[in-house]
């Protein structure tokens, strides 16, 4: 009886400490030290919260970047359905869609070489969200935004460079353009805020 009384004190003690105690803790040191990525890092523009700079978007308007492709949900860039496509290399479907994907990029980018489409645009990431593209992917769209947007290429070059995300210390990982930050500071360099719409059905930051 009394290894049982001892069990069971035990398992409540421990219970209220990890599962009650230690997560408010540590939600609440991170709201203090770290608010901003306690709350889902996210992104507020014109009074109106836009989306994560953690989680991707869907972009269709050629006046904006478009993001890596996303086999997160029925429609690409689901938060709650995080996942890849599963999908091997020699797998037909998968092939079917990036040979469909580079020739889309191919048509709206005029003057893009197939050989030139960084694996990124056509291929999606593991979680389906990746916020960031490589730059050489946002390279590749400078001349359709900005002939979109009516700005010079300088103009948009200097955009992607001020939204550039740097190696980690400056040797780990590769360097990634977060894109909706960088369509963002697009709105804020043309005055566009007024045409935004959903994100995943017009391609516009914002929703």
């Amino acid at each position: 009886m009394k290894t049982f009384t001892t069990a069971l004190i035990a398992t409540a003690v421990l219970t209220v400490l990890t599962g009650i105690v230690y997560p408010i803790a540590v939600w609440g040191i991170a709201r203090v030290i770290f608010p901003n990525q306690a709350g889902g890092s996210l992104i507020v523009a014109g009074n109106k919260v836009v989306g994560s700079s953690l989680i991707g978007q869907n972009f269709s308007s050629p006046r904006y970047f478009q993001s890596r492709p996303s086999a997160a949900g029925d429609k690409g860039y689901a938060a709650d359905n995080s996942s890849g496509s599963n999908l091997g290399p020699t797998n037909k479907a998968l092939i079917d869609a990036v040979k469909l994907r580079l020739k889309n990029i191919v048509e709206s980018n005029p003057g893009t070489d197939a050989h030139q489409v960084p694996v990124d645009l056509v291929t999606a990431s593991g979680s389906g969200l990746d916020p960031e593209i490589s730059p050489a992917a946002a390279d590749l769209q400078i001349t359709r935004v900005a002939h979109a947007r009516g700005l010079s290429e300088d103009q948009v070059r200097q955009l992607i460079a001020e939204n550039t995300r740097p190696r980690s210390v400056g040797i780990f990982g590769e360097p990634g353009v977060n894109v909706l930050l960088l369509n963002l500071a697009l709105d804020r360099t043309t005055g566009s805020h007024g045409d935004r719409a959903a994100g995943s059905h017009g391609g516009t930051p914002g929703t």
